[in-house]
């Protein structure tokens, strides 16, 4: 089996802030890092980061430009143990670059996305063995919609979609989706109203056409939504965090990792919950993503789940 990560590759600028700005306004910053990013392959890195010696490869398929910030991307990768020979380079496009103001305390962020070479991904790119035949297919919004379409019509395995950056999704693409896993913005966005409650959240996630829907909700945790039964509300593991950058990504890559091993949904949940509240102790996207080793030592001291009733 295998996790297959089709998305965007990035080089991330992150500046240090006492505060971020409000719209039109300067603030001075107090460090700046030059950092591998991107949706896709934070994600892929997060999956390669959790290997468990159990031989379960990670690729990933992208592109990135003919530059010095792609050949760093690709380092990057490599070293996080994910396989990079179906990212393409594409002469005369830039790499993709991200510019990140991060809050010194706290660790909230704010993020501006250039596409770059990441708009050139294609369904021949994704069209290719190693999606039809992953274990678990992990997509993100941040490459062209049809290219995200093309693959998870080509994948026979596990379809997981991370609906990031939030957009109007077709159909027609959710009808493919096995495991939907937006952030509580993204799911108001997609379901056109926003919850107040957990309840209200599962019923929003239940309109969807995926067949399972996971809500990250922050500080707050994670909803599961699955296909049948109840909907379990998982507390997060109490940490400091010291930078939000990517902790979704590292959700997502931790939830797929899980998912090809064979747990449960909510097994998988917990599996991920752990690995995302570990990566804010780090700076940047990834300089806090742990092991399997740690995110197993630190899982008992993950608060169970709850049930939630739609009718409460």
């Amino acid at each position: 089996m295998s996790v297959v990560v089709v998305g965007s590759l990035n080089e991330d600028l992150v500046v240090t802030v006492g505060r971020l700005p409000g719209r039109g306004e300067t603030v001075i910053g107090s460090a700046v890092e030059l950092l591998p990013g991107g949706k896709g392959a934070n994600q892929a890195a997060a999956a390669g980061r959790l290997g468990d010696g159990t031989g379960r490869a990670v690729a990933m398929v992208g592109r990135v430009g003919d530059d010095d910030a792609g050949a760093r991307q690709l380092a990057a990768l490599r070293d996080a143990g994910v396989d990079t020979a179906l990212v393409h380079t594409t002469p005369g496009v830039p790499t993709g670059s991200a510019t990140i103001p991060v809050e010194a305390e706290g660790g909230e962020n704010l993020i501006v996305v250039v596409p770059g070479a990441n708009g050139a991904v294609s369904a021949a790119d994704v069209e290719v063995p190693a999606v039809a035949d992953a274990g678990v297919l992990l997509l993100q919004l941040e490459t062209p919609l049809p290219t995200v379409l093309a693959a998870a019509r080509a994948c026979t395995g596990t379809v997981v979609l991370n609906p990031a950056p939030a957009q109007p999704l077709p159909a027609d693409l959710l009808a493919e989706v096995d495991v939907l896993v937006p952030n509580e913005h993204e799911l108001a966005d997609l379901a056109g109203a926003a919850a107040d409650d957990l309840a209200g959240v599962a019923g929003l996630a239940r309109g969807l056409a995926a067949r399972s829907v996971v809500v990250t909700l922050g500080g707050n945790g994670v909803l599961v939504v699955p296909a049948g039964g109840a909907a379990l509300h998982q507390p997060p593991l109490p940490v400091t965090p010291v930078d939000t950058t990517g902790a979704g990504d590292c959700f997502n890559g931790a939830l797929c990792t899980a998912l090809d091993r064979g747990a449960s949904l909510a097994e998988a949940v917990r599996y991920a919950a752990v690995a995302a509240a570990l990566s804010t102790t780090g700076p940047g996207a990834r300089g806090g993503l742990p092991d399997d080793a740690a995110v197993r030592a630190a899982l008992p001291d993950l608060p169970p789940a709850s049930r939630v009733d739609q009718g409460s």
